[in-house]
């Protein structure tokens, strides 16, 4: 396995009393009411069980906010899982595996492909470029298809090592860097216009390790102020109070942006221009 800069920071699990009190769906008995006869149950809890036993470790958890009270307990989900060896010493950066499901037939057990960075805690996510996320459809769905698929992401590690490598070495300049801005703006907004900051907010780095001009120092300054929010600048809304980017939430959104952004990152360290961004 690719091991990067080692640090003396450690990692801890999730217990199960906490994932049952940040994502109660994990733990749903049946799936909800009216699913079709072909539907089969394969509850998360099992899935997480077998991960266990192959040195999986569960490190962050989430569940979807309801519209609708019938779908308490039954939404979807997402758990990252850390490598039991990645635990007691964890680098500067590691390879997750990210599972979402949910037990309402919204969606499919689907494992992407994530990278833990520890100096700013970002959680990122893989673009389907680099690694195609593994679904499995609940018809028919055996729990050892999802544990076995697992080990297709140890088989990518040395690759992930290899990108971030090429994303440390790429110096951008002041128009790359402004134009990747722009575009992950457009992840989140629907226009430039509309977004609560100018791009070049989203470049501002929180701590001094961060202010690189690298694309992976870049892209983690860039996804951090996106999904963190929090960043303002003199943009104000129409009664005269300043505007900000507000958190992310929806566990969708954030594995959306976090792949489109890292798909942006890819087309610059493969020597592909980003467009610069219209106004409207």
């Amino acid at each position: 396995m690719y091991m990067n800069s080692r640090s003396n920071f450690k990692a801890l699990a999730l217990t199960e009393a906490t994932l049952r009190q940040q994502a109660p769906s994990i733990y749903a008995s049946g799936p909800i009411s009216g699913v079709s006869s072909r539907y089969t149950f394969v509850p998360t809890s099992q899935i997480l069980s077998g991960l266990r036993e192959q040195e999986w470790l569960p490190v962050e958890a989430e569940e979807q906010r309801i519209r609708k009270e019938t779908r308490r307990g039954y939404q979807k989900h997402l758990i990252r899982l850390r490598r039991a060896e990645q635990m007691e010493t964890l680098d500067e950066w590691n390879v997750e595996l990210v599972l979402v499901n949910s037990h309402d037939t919204g969606c499919a057990y689907q494992l992407h492909a994530g990278i833990y960075r520890r100096i700013c805690s970002n959680g990122l996510v893989l673009s389907e470029g680099s690694f195609e996320a593994i679904r499995f459809r609940h018809a028919g769905l055996l729990p050892e298809q999802v544990v076995q698929a697992s080990f297709r992401l140890l088989e990518f590690v040395p690759k992930v090592g290899d990108l971030i490598n090429r994303f440390q070495n790429r110096l951008l300049t002041s128009d790359e860097q402004l134009a990747l801005a722009q575009q992950a703006v457009l992840l989140r907004y629907p226009s430039l216009v509309e977004a609560p900051v100018e791009p070049e907010t989203l470049l501002q780095a929180r701590r001094g390790d961060d202010s690189g001009l690298d694309l992976w120092t870049t892209v983690n300054r860039v996804q951090e102020n996106l999904i963190r929010g929090g960043v303002s600048d003199a943009r104000r809304d129409r009664r005269g109070r300043l505007r900000s980017v507000r958190a992310l939430r929806g566990i969708d959104s954030k594995v959306n942006l976090n792949k489109g952004l890292w798909g942006l990152a890819e087309q610059l360290a493969n020597g592909q221009p980003l467009e610069s961004a219209a106004l409207n």
